[in-house]
């Protein structure tokens, strides 16, 4: 079984229950700045309609979410779970220079110092303490993908659970900001979003029942 912590204060329900605090942030001037930029690099036209959405988010599932972000959560939950906050720390630096994540980078890391932040109160969670004294000493980025991972362990929430949130809530956000302004009804949004989440989150659940049980005597 997955080693288990005592924990505090913040109400990790915000991370299941919500939509992908990213996709929150996307939401903003910035965010829209970061959808162009991200069509951009991933050499799509601009989001103009459902077509131009479906082929922005298929191909943003194909090349960012399922190589690069859900592969992140899963590591940021399996060190915190062994307690291997070198090896996290080394991972979060790599992450630093994958060019799929640069349009993401600036949001993707203030989402993710904000919600690491977020754990402060859990004072007698040493590896929380050590990941955030990394981040203020500039060894890390705290990106929100290992953050979120994180939180799973810290929590001990279920890992195929949050993989799937993640998928679907990072989905949802950018349908949501994709329709923005284009007078889609709800209903059509909707028959949108449950066309491009079924194979992800099939992806998603396949991830999570890859990654080894964690003993309790094996986090050191």
């Amino acid at each position: 079984m997955w080693a288990q912590r005592q924990t505090l204060a913040t109400d990790p329900a915000e991370w299941l229950g919500q939509w992908h605090p990213l996709a929150a942030q996307l939401g903003s001037a910035d965010g829209l700045v970061a959808l162009a930029s991200l069509t951009a690099a991933l050499n799509l036209p601009p989001v103009a309609d459902f077509e131009t959405l479906r082929r922005f988010i298929l191909s943003y599932h194909e090349r960012v979410l399922r190589p690069v972000e859900l592969p992140a959560v899963l590591r940021g939950f399996s060190h915190a779970a062994r307690f291997e906050l070198r090896e996290l720390i080394a991972y979060d630096q790599q992450l630093a220079a994958m060019p799929e994540l640069k349009p993401l980078a600036d949001a993707s890391r203030r989402v993710g110092r904000f919600h690491l932040d977020s754990l402060r109160p859990l004072q007698d969670d040493r590896f929380v303490r050590r990941y955030l004294a990394a981040l203020e000493e500039g060894r890390a980025n705290a990106w929100h993908t290992l953050v979120y991972g994180v939180t799973l362990s810290v929590y001990s929430l279920p890992l195929r659970q949050g993989l799937i949130s993640y998928a679907a809530q990072t989905t949802r956000g950018f349908v949501q900001l994709g329709v923005a302004g284009l007078g889609y009804r709800e209903s059509d949004c909707c028959a949108l979003f449950d066309e491009l989440i079924g194979e992800i989150s099939d992806v998603a659940g396949k991830l999570a029942q890859s990654a080894a049980p964690i003993s309790v005597s094996s986090a050191s």
